[in-house]
């Protein structure tokens, strides 16, 4: 079953169970894919559904901090719980230390031991390989502690 099936199937099922968090994060979802394909005008296959979600995910998880700002500890928890909604349909993010050890073995492949000047091309190689298994946010970490 595809990425579109399961949530569509989810969404049934939050109607179904009354659960108002799951069903309308699940519709948002679903209408930020659909209007892609429109805007687009071609289907999208896994990979691209996954980055839509991943950016569902980045939106709500930016907004967490200007809600903390303002006090609104109700924003604050909707938008957690709507986070570990669309996380269900994300695949497992790599661990800090996992995303230390492959800067380190694509740093070696390309023969880069350090030095700030690196950072992009270490970035780039880095992110083509982790993309989708790894937030971008902890890469950057991990890349600009690895060339000190």
């Amino acid at each position: 079953m595809g990425l579109k099936e399961k949530l569509m199937e989810d969404f049934k099922q939050s109607m179904k169970d009354h659960d108002e968090i799951a069903k309308n994060t699940i519709n948002l979802a679903r209408a930020a894919i659909k209007q892609y394909e429109v805007d687009n005008r071609e289907e999208l296959d896994e990979a691209g559904i996954i980055s839509i979600l991943q950016k569902q995910v980045k939106m709500r998880t930016d907004a967490l901090a200007d809600f903390e700002k303002a006090g609104r500890t109700d924003m604050l928890e909707a938008y957690k719980a709507e986070i570990e909604v669309l996380k269900k349909y994300l695949p497992e993010q790599m661990s800090p230390e996992k995303i230390k050890e492959q800067v380190a073995e694509i740093a070696s492949q390309m023969g880069i031991s350090g030095g700030k000047e690196n950072m992009g091309k270490l970035m780039g190689a880095v992110m083509g390989k982790l993309k989708g298994q790894a937030d971008g946010n902890a890469v950057r970490q991990a890349v600009t502690e690895f060339l000190g």
